[in-house]
């Protein structure tokens, strides 16, 4: 019953909030997708503010990798909606300090949280649904779900 309750309320929000970042169809720009490269950044600059996805690989070239960045591309009101920055590595010669702290070997998928704790890691890409569902789970989440519910 409480899983269900926060499927319906985690859909009610997505479909509260779609309008707003919807698309004009006259021509109107399609919301960007919030990317940056690791180089200098730190876990801690997105503390408390957002949710993390760190895509790494050896290569900007890498199937995985391009792969990865286009699901990501496919729906990006989803990563908006959940406060979500994607940061990338494609340099191991570089040793960012994201690389650093979070050990990748070849492509990996990592999310944090704003905790600053990692969730999640995966080996593959994973698709939109697949992450937001993960992200909809965490407590922090459940929290603004809720609170956008009463706001209403």
């Amino acid at each position: 019953m409480k899983s269900a309750f926060s499927l319906v309320a985690a859909l009610f929000v997505i479909l509260s909030i779609a309008p707003a970042l919807a698309v004009e169809e006259d021509g109107g720009d399609s919301p960007e997708m919030p990317l940056m490269e690791a180089g200098d950044i730190t876990l801690e600059q997105f503390k408390w503010e957002n949710r993390l996805i760190v895509v790494f690989a050896d290569s900007p070239l890498d199937p995985s990798f391009r792969q990865q960045m286009e699901k990501l591309r496919e729906d990006v009101p989803a990563l908006l909606v959940r406060d979500v920055v994607v940061l990338t590595d494609t340099n191991p010669e570089g040793k960012s300090s994201l690389r650093q702290k979070l050990r990748p070997r070849g492509f990996g998928l990592v999310l944090i949280g704003k905790d600053g704790q990692v969730k999640l890691r995966k080996p593959a890409p994973w698709d939109m649904r697949e992450i937001s569902r993960s992200i909809d789970k965490w407590p922090i989440r459940q929290q603004e779900i809720r609170e956008d519910l009463g706001k209403d």
